[in-house]
This record gives structure tokens, sequence and C-alpha cells, in this order.
């Protein structure tokens, strides 16, 4: 659709809830782990509610690593996806219809992720930000903050470095 003509608020709304559920339900561990994603305009934040199943070390009760490093993955994944389908999506070089039977662009492949972990995560819901730091045509680089209550205290953050797969 050209971007000269308009379009009513609730398609473009439709289109993009649309896109998001068809890419981060595209993963299924993330639907193990229970991440979900708010969207305002292009911007997302990362949800991942808490379940019993995700403490890792019940003494204190904390987390699990893995599930955290997971939840920033997932999250550099999506948000680094989100950011190469919004120009296609808002032009309408990307139809309804495809996004709906979920014809997406293949998610990109990690190379490598480092996580840093910065205090114990707390038995409550987290919420986590992707910043894509680098994007080419073969390789993008993506910064992932992991926060409980205060996003100013992040409790994790991570770095990955992902192949860009070609367009189908």
């Amino acid at each position: 659709m050209p971007q000269n003509r308009r379009e009513p608020l609730q398609q473009v709304k439709h289109r993009r809830d649309a896109a998001l559920r068809a890419l981060a339900g595209g993963i299924p561990y993330a639907q193990y782990l229970g991440i979900t994603f708010d969207r305002r305009g292009d911007e997302l934040t990362a949800l991942l509610a808490y379940d019993d199943k995700l403490i890792g070390n019940p003494m204190l009760p904390a987390l699990h690593g893995g599930v955290t490093a997971a939840f920033l993955e997932v999250t550099a994944i999506v948000g680094l996806s989100w950011s190469f389908i919004w120009e296609d999506m808002e032009s309408g070089a990307l139809p309804l219809e495809e996004v709906e039977a979920g014809t997406l662009p293949r998610l990109p492949k990690t190379i490598d992720f480092t996580v840093d972990y910065l205090r114990s995560g707390l038995p409550r819901d987290s919420y986590a930000r992707a910043r894509v730091t680098r994007s080419g045509r073969r390789y993008a680089s993506v910064h992932a903050e992991a926060w409980q209550d205060n996003r100013n205290r992040p409790h994790a953050q991570a770095t990955g470095h992902f192949l860009m797969l070609p367009r189908d």
C-alpha cells in the first residue's frame, strides 16, 4: 500500500499486532517460558511473566540463569527481526494476508551471545528491551537489558551477534 494513501488506524494496529504475534509465535521456547511482547509504535518490550518453573535456586529464590539468558536472546532476536520488517510492514510491501499466514522473513541466527548477570532475578515479572547497535545485510549486533522493578537497575544484560539470513 502506498504511504501517501491513508488507511484506518485500526487496520494499521491490526497489521502490526498480527506481525508481532507471528514473529514471537514462531519461537516455541518463548511460548514455553511465557514470553510475550508489548508494542508501542516501533518499540517492543518483552515480558517474562513469573512462574515457579522459572526458579533456578529455590533457597534464594532466584530466576534460573538459563531462563534469563533465553529471555534476553529471544528479546534480541525478536527486536532485531522487528526492526527489519518494520519498513516493509509500514510500506505495505509485507501484506496483511502474508503476515496472518505466517510468511515472515526467517529469524536471524545467533553467532554468539554474551550475558552479564548483574544481580539475582527475583521471583517476579521481568521486562527486557533490545537495541540494534549494528545492522547490515549479513551481520547484526544487538544489546539487550532485563529488569524487574526499576529499569535503571537491570538484573542482566547481553550482547549478541547475529547472522542475517537472505530474504526469501
